[in-house]
């Protein structure tokens, strides 16, 4: 018997002062049983920094081909791939060329990343932004993640805050480059 994904439901308040986005958020997100905690955490803080009209979550593994988390116009054009972990160079090599603007956000050691993809061939590599999230707070948000949660996430001058349930936690958001 297959296993079935688990479904979240999360209600933000989102505050993204470096972006001006202020938004109240109700979110039903669906953890595959193929996906760790500590990745689709890093899933779910992409989503809310990137926050714009027009964003999804892929359909995950059953839709390979396209980005993680997308950022679509209206008319159904792709504005912004976003990956999440560490993808292969291959797979950079295509968001790039499929969007304008392409950010990864990694809950691993951003330097295995860079490692990773040094001397291959990818679409406008410079272009590509790499984020890591502080691998502390995305610990201690999956040791406080509940099925159902509210909780305020900020984020300014590359910290992020989250408050749930009267307790603060912060972590960085740090940017690097993808090739060193």
């Amino acid at each position: 018997m297959a296993l079935t994904s688990t479904i979240f439901a999360f209600d933000i308040q989102l505050a993204n002062v470096d972006r001006n986005v202020y938004e109240t958020l109700t979110l039903r997100v669906a953890m595959h049983p193929s996906e760790s905690s500590e990745y689709f955490v890093a899933r779910l803080l992409a989503y809310c920094l990137e926050y714009a009209e027009g964003i999804v979550f892929s359909k995950g593994v059953s839709d390979p081909d396209e980005p993680t988390v997308a950022v679509r116009d209206l008319t159904g054009a792709l504005k912004v791939w976003i990956e999440i972990g560490a993808p292969d160079a291959t797979r950079l090599h295509k968001a790039s060329k499929a969007a304008s603007r392409v950010a990864v956000y990694t809950h691993r050691d951003p330097t295995q990343l860079q490692r990773q993809v040094a001397g291959e061939r990818i679409h406008r590599v410079e272009a590509i932004e790499l984020y890591a999230i502080d691998r502390d707070f995305i610990n201690e948000f999956v040791q406080r993640m509940d099925r159902r949660m509210k909780f305020a996430l900020s984020f300014s001058d590359s910290t992020l805050y989250l408050e749930h349930n009267g307790t603060t936690l912060t972590g960085a958001v740090e940017r690097w480059p993808l090739q060193p």
